[in-house]
């Protein structure tokens, strides 16, 4: 059944995708019957309710609120969000406040949703002119590499004429060095699983088929993790540069990045450079007069913390139920609309930017066969120093914890490393 709805929204594709046209469709004032959506795409009324019940922003329960408190552990462990939520609710009424699952401001906490935008930290002491729609100063995350040599930090792709020089250089660049950078590197996958990102491409440069695909999952919904956000908002060219090469490697002609609807800054910020590289011609048909084409899009994800599984995420945009598919086929022989698909995070691919543009043999040489090269890492409200820092793989736990944290600010018994899916560890 599955594989029957990937093929009938794949004859519309990914550009009006059907997980889009389900999104903007509900969040419309004046919505269409499903049933015009179905007949649309081929498919049955209960398959399209399905999927677009799945999602918590989609569900007229989530529509009713006007602002919606975090609910992530770094901010509930703070203490903060309960005085938070009463305040918001003698503002707007007490049915009006809501819950939303980390808004990636764990290094400030205090953090809430309201009207499409995120605030956090000193934010609610300005909740009147929020309520009035005045825009007001905002505090920044803190980041900084402690790194040997910084490869998600730096500034070397923080320009569009930084971007143009670098894409020149590898549209002439043999794509098979282009994997056997990568490999050298050991480069590993940074959203969990830890597959080698060359091979990974490599594979997907060899399956057959008539269309392939480059996708980020820019879905990071593990409390405590700002990390994806701090490279879509700081360092968005790094990313797109990633998918371009990748896309150049693999054979692939379409990309989409996406992104969790609560980063609302990141989807901004990576539209702006969406947008720009189109115009300069670094995006869209024939990329610098060659023959290379490449376009990219934006999936906004509704609510579901599933998205970030690749295979949940790959059901998603295909406006399936996004729940995990049976593996093997792996995407990189059977992944969006059933065709050849790299799903790489957001680290993954400004990592391997970072490679192409500095040297394979630097990232090997950091850390260790295993785990080479950098890391990002993240530091909530509990440390003296919150923030986001690169790190060299391999750095020892003191020493981000007391040198690069700070310290804490109050006493602690565990730490949660890795957000839900991680594990608690003693300070003992």
């Amino acid at each position: 059944m599955s594989k029957n709805i990937s093929n009938l929204s794949g004859r519309i594709g990914l550009k009006d995708n059907l997980f889009k046209k389900l999104s903007e469709n509900v969040l419309n004032n004046s919505p269409k019957d499903i049933k015009e959506i179905a007949k649309e795409y081929n498919l049955g009324v209960s398959t399209i309710h399905g999927a677009e019940s799945f999602y918590e922003f989609l569900r007229p329960s989530h529509r009713e609120k006007k602002a919606f408190v975090c609910n992530g552990s770094a901010c509930m462990c703070a203490g903060t969000q309960e005085k938070l939520k009463e305040t918001l609710k003698s503002k707007l009424g007490n049915d009006k406040v809501g819950e939303m699952f980390c808004l990636g401001h764990c290094y400030e906490n205090h953090a809430f949703h309201y009207d499409g935008e995120n605030y956090a930290g000193k934010d609610i002491e300005k909740i009147d002119q929020i309520l009035k729609g005045e825009d007001i100063k905002q505090e920044k995350f803190f980041s900084k590499s402690f790194a040997t040599t910084s490869f998600l930090m730096d500034d070397k792709l923080s320009s569009t004429d930084q971007f143009k020089e670098q894409l020149k250089k590898f549209l002439k660049t043999d794509k098979k060095e282009i994997i056997k950078s990568l490999l050298d590197s050991n480069l590993t996958g940074r959203g969990g699983a830890g597959f080698p990102t060359g091979m990974k491409w490599d594979f997907c440069s060899k399956a057959k088929g008539d269309k392939k695909y480059v996708i980020c999952n820019a879905d990071e919904g593990d409390s405590g993790a700002f990390s994806d956000r701090y490279l879509l908002e700081d360092q968005p060219l790094k990313v797109i540069f990633g998918m371009v090469i990748c896309g150049l490697v693999i054979g692939s002609d379409e990309g989409v990045l996406y992104i969790r609807g609560e980063y609302p800054k990141s989807i901004e910020a990576i539209n702006g450079c969406i947008n720009e590289l189109k115009k300069l011609n670094l995006l869209g048909e024939n990329i610098l007069g060659t023959d290379f084409s490449f376009d990219l899009g934006i999936c906004i994800g509704q609510g579901a913390y599933i998205c970030g599984e690749e295979t949940a995420l790959i059901a998603s945009i295909e406006g399936r139920r996004a729940e995990v598919d049976v593996r093997p086929p792996f995407p990189v022989t059977e992944g969006l609309y059933k065709k050849p698909t790299v799903v790489n995070n957001v680290e993954t691919l400004a990592a391997a930017t970072g490679i192409l543009i500095n040297g394979a043999e630097k990232f090997s040489s950091i850390g260790n066969k295993k785990s080479a090269g950098t890391k990002l890492v993240c530091l909530d409200s509990f440390f003296n120093n919150p923030g986001v820092y690169e790190i060299d793989m391999g750095t020892s736990m003191k020493k981000i914890f007391n040198e690069i944290g700070g310290g804490y600010k109050e006493p602690v018994k565990a730490f949660q490393i890795g957000g839900p899916s991680g594990w608690c560890c003693s300070i003992k």
